[in-house]
């Protein structure tokens, strides 16, 4: 006898919760303002000041703020400052600005301040009472407009200048995120044209398609640890930086936990708590009722600032632009974090709850039909009401890091993670051009528990005119997943049309796997790795060579869900080399080059597949690329050629297979930054050339992979309305080429556009600052398939406006 589900998870009455919401909201931020009074005595001040000579910058900032300061301009001769953008105290703001220049700001009689030669010690700025210490703020690693970042952590290689490494990287910032009101991984990822987004098999999860192939959130790194982050989907509230690479990276970060990001990787960087306090709430609403609060409250304490706390909480709930689909999405993050001397410590706590009711699943094409099926309305919902999917994660890690001395660092990392998914799942396949379809059900409660580890050593010598920069590194993975299933066979599929679906009674399971109530072991993995590389530089480090190589052991062991018995146990070691290149003939161009490997456990067939239990042995792939970057300060941008070479894997009449080879190459172009005051750009293209071969008995030799658009363009600007201060406009194009469906090529998707528009306006009210934001994405309300990956259609977002209001105080 088995168990029955449990009942799909209940949101709250919208009505009761948008007017509770709004009357805890009216309620919470005086209260919470007047508290703060006595620990920010410096609020945030939101700027925009273009480049130019230092003390005219200086003398504009000053008068911002309403501080009063003097100092001798020819002191400071011809030394100029990029200018300053974002929101920052006065102490930050004047910190920001002198940093590096050889001044420092100091009290001059009982109210005014002056500029000086710097004589504080430790590099500290005093301004009143308040100290500010050389932990930056969120924009001073910047480009203009604070977008995107000058640096990024790339796995055993560490913290590094993005202009510095051999390999296409992006990292978009707190700022981009807050601005779009970017509510999950996946939203901040569509700014790059490298990336689409795709639906899981049957779930919900987010699947991101980099350079045409594919990167589960499951395999998104978090602070450059594995493992530990929550599956499928990914809130942002608590993030600080969604950092992209581009290309195969198993040198670079190891083996991933399931298996994806040969194409690209993720690593997600959490906020810390900076020198100025950050205090500040958020209600955020859409037009068809999600009504969501994120309170954000940091602060540096004891002497030197070197403790810090950083908490968010989130909650978000109500209905979707999809029609009968609702949401809530729960979080809970703290950050702390210890920097001494030589010593630093960071701690990172996490619960995030995601429930989704009715969500629009994917939907699969019969095989017979040599044409794709017309897409629905862009609200149209193909659910059943008892289709939910609830996930829920508690996780957390430490790291730290020692100097042992100016030229070495020592750091460690470990952390784990405990998930538990529940849903019933039901998704359509069309038989024919008019819409008629046949439903399944499928209820799979999955629990998993990961633990992971790295520990590494960074150092810096030098050996006669060339200087290294060595890295050696070890990271462990340690996974086990509890699976179970009910589900229906081909013959109780209940019978529904895709452009007119009925509610249907939830079929009775006939096909059973594991037990429900206390799901069996259904799979474990260990992975461990060794790495080891030198960046040799030449010629005052213009021309920068990377060498490296990591040893991996892949331990795989599987169970069949149904019958408990073991389906499969490898374990195999592989050895994954690096070669890359910068040169810098000029001061703001390089040029780079790279070789790289791939190694990931083999593909897992999804529970739809006719073969769900069977485990594929480690896949490699390869990558040559090559490119120049350009870095103007305030803007930037870079142009590259890739190729990759990778084993392809497709759902075909059922089968999940690993068939012949796919070669992946394409010209990316990205652009960001501020290139005129009051103008930032966020763009991009990718054009893309995808082939098989090897296939069986070559039937699809020369065709096109399934799922990869053959372009890809994307053209962001973000735009201060001259004469109204604080308030900017912000718009968005994202065209994706057509892609195929199937192997075969005989089915495809055309190509799609969709446009946003935004606005925000920050001002003053009552002496705090309020940001008021306004989003609308897919403005026309088009209908298209964003996605053929997986041999299955995923459709687009509908027209959805999103309002928010912040308060920092």
């Amino acid at each position: 006898m088995t168990a029955t589900p449990p009942s799909r998870p209940a949101l709250f009455p919208l009505k009761a919760l948008n007017l509770s919401l709004a009357l805890a909201f009216g309620a919470l931020v005086p209260a919470l303002v007047q508290a703060a009074d006595s620990l920010n005595e410096s609020a945030g001040l939101s700027v925009n000041i273009g480049p130019g000579p230092l003390g005219h910058v200086l003398a504009q900032f000053a008068v911002s703020a309403g501080v009063p300061l003097s100092f001798d301009p020819a002191q400071l001769g011809d030394r100029q400052s990029p200018g300053l953008q974002g929101t920052y105290t006065a102490q930050a703001g004047f910190a920001r600005l002198l940093e590096g220049s050889g001044f420092e700001l100091i009290r001059s009689g009982a109210s005014g301040y002056t500029v000086a030669p710097t004589v504080a010690a430790h590099g500290a700025l005093e301004l009143g009472a308040t100290t500010v210490s050389a932990l930056r703020d969120d924009n001073s690693d910047t480009y203009g407009g604070g977008q995107v970042a000058r640096s990024a952590q790339v796995g055993v290689l560490g913290n590094q200048a993005v202009n510095d490494l051999p390999f296409s990287v992006t990292s978009y910032t707190a700022t981009a995120i807050a601005d779009q009101q970017a509510q999950t991984v996946g939203d901040v990822l569509l700014n790059d044209a490298s990336v689409r987004q795709s639906s899981g098999f049957g779930n919900f999860s987010q699947v991101f398609m980099i350079r045409g192939l594919p990167l589960a959130s499951d395999d998104i790194s978090y602070n450059g640890l594995y493992g530990v982050l929550p599956r499928q989907i990914i809130a942002t509230e608590a993030l600080e930086r969604v950092e992209l690479f581009k290309g195969p990276n198993a040198f670079v970060n190891g083996v991933t936990p399931s298996g994806s990001g040969i194409g690209g990787g993720v690593n997600l960087q959490p906020k810390r708590a900076l020198d100025t306090p950050t205090r500040s709430v958020t209600l955020d609403w859409s037009a068809d009722g999600r009504v969501g609060t994120h309170l954000d409250l940091g602060q540096r304490f004891g002497e030197d600032n070197r403790f810090g706390a950083r908490l968010n909480l989130l909650q978000r709930e109500g209905d979707t632009a999809v029609d009968d689909e609702d949401q809530r999405t729960s979080l809970f993050s703290l950050g702390l974090d210890y920097r001494g001397e030589r010593l630093r410590v960071s701690t990172d706590f996490g619960y995030q709850k995601q429930v989704i009711n009715q969500g629009r699943s994917v939907v699969y094409v019969d095989s017979a039909l040599k044409k794709t099926p017309k897409v629905p309305d862009a609200n149209a919902s193909y659910a059943q009401p008892w289709s939910y999917s609830q996930l829920e994660d508690t996780f957390g890690m430490a790291r730290a890091e020692y100097d042992l001395n100016d030229d070495w660092t020592a750091y460690v990392s470990g952390g784990a993670k405990h998930t538990r998914e529940n849903g019933v799942y039901s998704s359509l396949t069309v038989t024919d051009l008019n819409g008629n379809a046949r439903g399944g059900m499928l209820y799979p409660p999955h629990d998993e528990d990961n633990q992971s580890a790295m520990a590494g050593l960074n150092g810096r010598f030098d050996t006669g005119a060339v200087s290294h920069r060595m890295n050696l590194g070890w990271a462990g993975i340690w996974g086990e997943q509890r699976s179970a299933f009910e589900t229906i066979g081909a013959a109780s599929r209940y019978s529904t049309n895709l452009y007119d679906v009925t509610d249907k009674p939830r079929p009775t399971a006939t096909s059973f796997g594991s037990d429900i109530n206390d799901p069996r072991i259904v799979g474990k993995n260990t992975l461990r790795s060794e790495a080891l590389s030198d960046t040799l530089g030449f010629l005052d480090d213009r021309l920068l060579l990377t060498l490296g190589v990591r040893r991996q052991t892949l331990k795989v062991d599987g169970w069949s869900t149904t019958t408990g018995a073991r389906t499969s146990s490898y374990e195999e070691s592989v050895t994954t080399p690096v070669y890359g290149l910068v040169i810098k003939p000029w001061e703001h161009v390089a040029f780079y080059a790279n070789r790289i490997e791939g190694l990931a456990k083999g593909p897992t067939p999804p529970t739809t597949a006719i073969n769900r239990d069977e485990t594929f042995a480690p896949v490699r792939s390869k990558q040559v690329e090559a490119g120049v970057r350009l870095d103007m300060g305030r803007y930037g941008g870079n142009l590259g050629v890739y190729r990759i070479e990778q084993p392809s894997s497709y759902t075909q009449d059922g089968v999940f297979r690993v068939d012949g080879q796919q070669t992946n190459k394409g010209v990316e172009l990205n652009v960001y930054g501020e290139p005129l005051d009051g103008l930032r750009l966020l763009g991009g293209a990718t054009v893309m050339k995808t082939e098989l071969e090897g296939s069986a008995n070559g039937v699809n030799d020369g065709n096109r992979a399934v799922g990869v658009p053959r372009f890809q363009f994307n053209l962001g600007a973000d735009w201060d309305i001259p004469g109204l201060e604080g308030a900017a406009l912000n718009a968005r194009m994202l065209r994706t080429g057509g892609q195929y469906l199937n192997a075969a090529n005989t089915q495809s998707i055309p190509a799609w556009s969709r446009f946003d528009l935004g606005a925000r306006y920050t001002l003053r009210f009552d002496e705090r600052q309020v940001t008021l934001r306004a989003n609308l994405e897919n403005v026309a309300n088009e209908a298209y398939w964003a996605s053929a990956y997986g041999g299955y259609l995923t459709q687009g977002t509908p027209r959805t406006l999103k309002v928010s209001a912040t308060v920092d105080f």
